[in-house]
């Protein structure tokens, strides 16, 4: 196993959730009316755990994922990641919170075209400013961790789209973060390359310590979580535990 994890985040989070929401509500201003998008959803989400997000399109779990991750901010309730509350964080608080203990998998990979796989897992660590032989060490371990070593050097136009799904989780992992989200990380992959997707997170939520959450319609993802929060119409309507069967 390689170890990727820092050891201060972990020394923080072993006695308390990396997440935990608490009622939290969302409501956007739409044509002149409310829209309620998430009615009071709580969860907590413990260093290692894989947990699914699962429900229909407008369903609310990309709007609690957004809040968890910072990119939105409830109206009413609170999110706590690391056991601070989101909305006592300013502005550079957030983008330090986003830019070095989370990370972020997309369902269109989101991956620059003229860098190649090793350039594109590499890039966090450049904008955070770290020195060049600490960026190398760190891409490679990552590279090879989601098995993707081999191709470091292909653009993302010579790969497959799990390739380049697994790039893109290399991304996420180069800045150590505790916590992973991922929004439909399958929603474009063949169900074959799904699988391995999954089998990658579970792979590194169990081996690496990474909570992972992740938003996704796929019932595939019932094989691989902890925990399967079902969501309909902004509320939880179902809560799976797969470690109690």
């Amino acid at each position: 196993m390689i170890e990727i994890a820092n050891e201060s985040h972990r020394d923080k989070i072993e006695n308390e959730p990396i997440v935990r929401v608490v009622n939290v509500a969302r409501t956007y201003r739409l044509g002149g009316r409310d829209v309620p998008a998430l009615k009071g959803v709580s969860l907590e989400v413990e260093a290692g755990h894989f947990i699914a997000l699962k429900g229909r399109s407008g369903s609310g779990k990309t709007t609690l994922l957004n809040l968890i991750g910072g990119l939105d901010q409830p109206t009413s309730g609170e999110v706590f990641i690391y056991g601070k509350p989101l909305s006592g964080l300013s502005e550079r608080q957030m983008t330090e919170l986003r830019r070095n203990r989370i990370g972020f998998v997309f369902q269109s990979f989101a991956l620059l075209p003229t860098f190649s796989a090793y350039e594109n897992a590499e890039l966090p660590l450049r904008i955070a400013g770290l020195g060049g032989r600490e960026r190398e060490e760190r891409t490679w371990r990552c590279l090879e961790i989601v098995g993707i070593a081999n191709r470091a050097h292909h653009r993302p136009y010579e790969m497959s789209g799990g390739q380049q799904q697994r790039v893109a989780i290399a991304r996420a992992l180069v800045n150590s973060p505790g916590l992973i989200l991922a929004d439909e990380p399958t929603g474009e992959l063949d169900s074959t390359s799904g699988r391995k997707v999954m089998d990658l997170f579970q792979q590194i939520s169990v081996e690496e310590k990474v909570a992972v959450i992740m938003a996704t319609h796929d019932p595939m993802v019932e094989e691989y979580a902890e925990m399967i929060y079902e969501l309909k119409d902004g509320q939880v309507i179902n809560v799976i535990d797969s470690t109690a069967n």
